[in-house]
């Protein structure tokens, strides 16, 4: 059973995201819509900046000393928010015993695709020319960083680079064509997308390149090889079936794939762990999760 909290926040989402966004076709616009709530980091939390292979990111770091490494990719659409706004997210993970590595990969319009995939790619090797073991990395994302994650994991299998070890998704955005049921199915129920829009909004990404590129929309790639992940998606979304057809493709594929579909909750609800007990109870399962093929120790948690 969904917690009132959960519920409350679909109306609050519905109200401040999606009747604002619903049309939208000026990215300035729905950059400002999509912005996170500012969060308070905890004071056990360290942040810093750094250049990771080239590409400006944050360390967001606990008390603990960490060995392995979380690269954090944020959503947005490919064209909103940053490291700095999904503190919410890494800070909560840095305290689940994880060194969490968030690149602000570069955003669209401006920088089109590949531009994300190539910055992801390259803060992962600058991981591993400092030193870091592929086995003691990991990859973690949300919607349009979900998709990036998994973009990343096809780059790096297309050119013999080590994978890391597993990787955690959360309602990612796997299909920039817009094709799955969903789209059209949970239009009504979605709480932040009005599912029309999002064969549109990709358009800021991909500009005149194919959205069945598997480096846009992993949904298309070979899956095969591919570490385990860890899928967490709400079954109110639009983005339902870009989730629930990659498990499908990756285990088809040979791929050892964890599927949880949350009932309520709206799109990337990961967001509000203070807020909302879903969204604690997502970040601890998948850095169980996660911290179980890194061979990380189980440290202490924000709650």
């Amino acid at each position: 059973m969904a917690s009132w909290q959960a519920h409350f926040s679909v109306w609050i989402v519905k109200w401040r995201v999606k009747r604002k966004l619903r049309g939208v076709r000026d990215y300035r616009v729905a950059r400002k819509i999509l912005r996170p709530d500012p969060f308070k980091v905890p004071e056990r939390v360290r942040v810093s900046t750094a250049r990771v292979g080239g590409v400006p990111c944050e360390w967001v770091e606990g008390e603990s000393r960490a060995s392995a490494v979380l690269v954090y990719l944020h959503g947005g659409g490919y064209f909103a928010c940053s490291a700095a706004q999904y503190h919410s997210i890494t800070a909560t993970l840095a305290l689940e015993g994880f060194r969490v590595l968030a690149p602000d990969y570069r955003l669209a319009p401006e920088n089109q695709f590949p531009a994300a995939v190539d910055d992801a790619v390259a803060a992962y090797r600058g991981l591993l020319a400092e030193g870091c073991s592929p086995e003691q990395i990991v990859v973690a994302g949300d919607s349009a960083g979900g998709g990036l994650a998994l973009a990343l994991l096809l780059a790096l299998r297309q050119t013999g680079i080590p994978l890391p070890a597993a990787a955690a998704l959360f309602s990612p955005w796997t299909d920039l064509a817009a094709t799955g049921d969903s789209v059209k199915g949970n239009a009504r129920k979605c709480a932040m997308f009005h599912g029309p829009d999002i064969a549109m909004s990709a358009r800021y990404y991909l500009g005149d390149a194919d959205p069945r590129s598997p480096l846009a929309s992993p949904l298309y790639a070979d899956l095969a090889g591919l570490p385990p992940l860890l899928i967490h998606v709400g079954a109110d979304e639009v983005l339902l079936d870009d989730s629930t057809r990659l498990a499908e493709r990756a285990r088809a594929a040979g791929v050892p794939v964890e599927l949880k579909i949350w009932p309520v909750v709206p799109h990337a609800w990961q967001l509000a762990p203070h807020l909302i007990p879903e969204a604690r109870e997502s970040l601890k399962q998948a850095a169980a999760f996660l911290r179980a093929r890194a061979g990380a120790p189980v440290s202490s948690t924000i709650v």
